[in-house]
């Protein structure tokens, strides 16, 4: 593909490496200052972006548009793009309900949709990272990103499709990591914690490990999982199943500690008190 001009909503830590993947790879990059944050500015310089200012101009500018934002922004962030005639890649962690939503508002005024979901950590090498997309025009993402370390996969011709896939794994690796908090949590509270520690490595040694990983996770950005646990609860109501097992998930990252700076030395235990605390009105 030749090198086109492309704008990225908005450049956190996920946006600002995937962007950087598309101005490595030659095309121009852009993104939208206003209302930002000095640490987004940093990140989009770092990437190599250059600044917009308005998301009106990178409507005016781009032949594409990435949203990467929380997922509770995500319908919010489309409705700037009413009237947009590009191709936009809602690449969001939300439900395939919320993608044919954003879907329809982008048609509506002349654009293409393309449904993403991206799996793995910010891209910064080969095999770690996979952004499905799916809809009718979700080949000339993939050709974007030719040769750069994200992978691109086209899982078919329907929006929806990539988010069902981001969803329902999603519900396992986020969703378990919440169980296996809520769990340490209330062994903590009933004062079997050691004991139900001694009885995995003996039985399940795996949990051990993961829960620790899942307390550092936690500590990091699980706060910033809510909205995601809210929206696979979501999907699985609409596929006639229970939600309640990812609202709890959502609760349990609710009231995940926000970092500070440097983490404690024991960061489970540390996430642990905080899941003891009683809940915020």
């Amino acid at each position: 593909m030749d090198t086109v001009t492309i704008g990225v909503l908005h450049p956190g830590d996920m946006g600002s490496a995937v962007g950087r993947q598309l101005a490595l790879r030659g095309h121009e990059v852009l993104y939208a200052s206003s209302g930002r944050s000095a640490e987004t500015r940093a990140r989009a310089e770092w990437a190599g972006m250059t600044d917009a200012a308005t998301p009106a101009a990178l409507a005016r500018d781009c032949a594409f548009v990435l949203s990467i934002c929380p997922p509770h922004a995500a319908k919010e962030v489309a409705g700037e793009f009413a009237g947009y005639r590009g191709t936009y890649v809602d690449a969001n962690a939300v439900s395939p309900t919320t993608a044919r939503e954003v879907g329809s508002l982008i048609e509506a005024g002349g654009g293409r949709m393309v449904d993403g979901g991206i799996i793995g950590g910010p891209p910064e090498r080969e095999g770690t990272t996979r952004l499905y997309v799916s809809g009718a025009h979700a080949d000339s993402v993939v050709d974007l990103f030719e040769g750069t370390v994200l992978g691109v996969r086209n899982v078919g011709d329907d929006v929806g499709l990539a988010s069902a896939l981001k969803m329902c794994y999603a519900a396992w690796t986020k969703g378990t990591s919440a169980l296996l908090l809520a769990i340490r949590a209330v062994a903590t509270r009933e004062g079997v914690d050691a004991g139900l520690v001694a009885e995995w490595e003996q039985s399940q040694s795996a949990l051990v490990d993961r829960s620790a990983g899942a307390a550092r996770a936690a500590h990091d950005k699980g706060w910033r999982w809510r909205g995601e646990m809210e929206e696979i609860a979501a999907t699985f109501a609409a596929a006639g199943l229970p939600e309640g097992f990812h609202q709890a998930a959502a609760e349990v990252f609710a009231r995940s500690p926000r970092p500070t700076g440097t983490a404690p030395d024991d960061v489970l235990a540390a996430v642990v008190d905080t899941l003891l605390l009683p809940p915020a009105d």
